[in-house]
């Protein structure tokens, strides 16, 4: 059982093979997962379109978040979060390898007042 964000990679993440998704919390409303990113990004043209809503936070690491609509990337570095709403197109742009981008997000689902 994952006990901390910050240990206990997966090999394909301790490696740089591939970003890996651990879920720490999963209910019918609510999904807490850890994000590994070593460096990856989204696919050129590719973008992100959820049926939920999805808070993220940069615990360590650096990431370029782009949100459809939207000028600029946002530079995201340690401690920044972001709420994306459902349906919101986003996109990754880059994360940092060295060390590990480590996102904690929260999918949820409800609706909003």
């Amino acid at each position: 059982m994952l006990t901390n964000v910050l240990r206990d990679f997966p090999a394909a993440a301790s490696a740089g093979e591939a970003e890996t998704f651990d879920v720490l919390l999963s209910r019918p409303d609510v999904k807490i997962e850890r994000i590994t990113s070593t460096g990856q990004a989204s696919p050129p043209d590719f973008w992100y379109c959820q049926p939920q809503s999805e808070w993220v936070l940069v615990v360590q690491g650096a990431a370029g978040l782009q949100l459809e609509g939207e000028a600029q990337e946002r530079v995201l570095q340690v401690g920044d979060f972001v709420n994306i709403p459902a349906q919101c197109r986003h996109r990754v742009n880059w994360t940092q390898a060295e060390p590990p981008t480590i996102w904690l997000a929260i999918h949820y689902a409800y609706p909003e007042t």
